[in-house]
């Protein structure tokens, strides 16, 4: 069992013949939602985590990037790491914070697609009741958020898909250089779940920054994708340059395709500019590019 401040909301990508999007609830059935691939069979979309600031902290800026960037890669949904509104959340469906937010922010054509949204530990702190309301849903049709606390599903989901590509996404870090560093309880409860299950990608928010880690003592690749307005600059603990692939103190997004055979990650900052480029196919050795 994992709290749901340190675990508020994971969801798991399963790329096989279709996408699906599997989010565990507090049930032991998981639900899944199928997303169709484009007719190549491949899948494009945008990650932004730790963003709703009503346009402050160059939340509008980031929005504006992702739009461009969204259209050229003709993107499939966005994935929300969480903390979507701050600093306390939202106080009810009626919280105009939803528009200023969110509606009226994201509004390039490319972006009216699925958002798949993680909660967060400052949207805990408020109604997290009115970001889970299908009344949100109604307002905007992009908008879908569920919540989970139990790890036992998140095991056998991962046991039993036959994806290729496994990515879990959650809003607390597992690995992290910034400010919140290490989530302990994740490291040690969720951490050797994805080891034995083969997880290829772990993707968060929660430190405000954009960051690849490439572990040595492990498989997977963990990325963070919490730059949507307020960033920490500065804000870095010293880590392994062997494993800190990237690690951008400033606000930006993150992208990521995926075919059958490879998966092309990219993180942008908030004027568009090409961070950082990693690639990795089944089958062949990663390639940094």
């Amino acid at each position: 069992m994992v709290s749901p401040s340190h675990n508020s909301m994971l969801f798991f990508l399963f790329f096989t013949a279709n996408l699906w999007v599997c989010f565990v609830p507090s049930t032991a059935e998981l639900q899944r939602f199928e997303h169709p691939v484009k007719a190549d069979g491949s899948l494009s979309f945008l990650v932004v985590g730790d963003w709703g600031r009503k346009g402050l902290y160059n939340q509008s800026l980031v929005a504006t990037q992702m739009g461009v960037v969204g259209e050229k890669l003709d993107i499939d949904f966005v994935i929300s790491t969480g903390d979507n509104f701050y600093e306390n959340g939202l106080t009810g469906v009626s919280d105009p914070a939803f528009n200023e937010s969110f509606i009226n922010m994201y509004t390039a054509s490319s972006l009216q697609k699925q958002w798949y949204t993680v909660l967060g530990n400052h949207d805990y702190s408020g109604d997290v009741e009115a970001q889970l309301s299908p009344i949100l849903t109604k307002m905007d049709h992009r908008w879908l958020c569920l919540r989970s606390f139990i790890v036992n599903d998140v095991d056998s989901a991962l046991r039993d898909s036959t994806a290729k590509w496994k990515i879990v996404v959650g809003h607390h870090t597992i690995k992290s250089a910034g400010q919140h560093g290490i989530t302990i309880e994740l490291e040690e409860q969720l951490l050797p779940i994805l080891q034995a299950n083969n997880i290829d990608l772990y993707v968060n928010g929660h430190d405000h920054c954009l960051e690849h880690i490439s572990s040595t003592d492990s498989q997977i690749q963990f990325l963070t994708s919490g730059g949507g307005s307020k960033a920490w600059g500065g804000d870095i603990r010293e880590w392994n340059t062997e494993e800190l692939k990237l690690y951008y103190d400033g606000q930006g997004f993150m992208s990521m395709q995926i075919t059958q055979t490879h998966v092309d990650i990219v993180f942008y900052d908030v004027f568009g500019n090409v961070l950082h480029k990693w690639g990795i196919s089944k089958g062949h050795d990663a390639a940094e590019l």
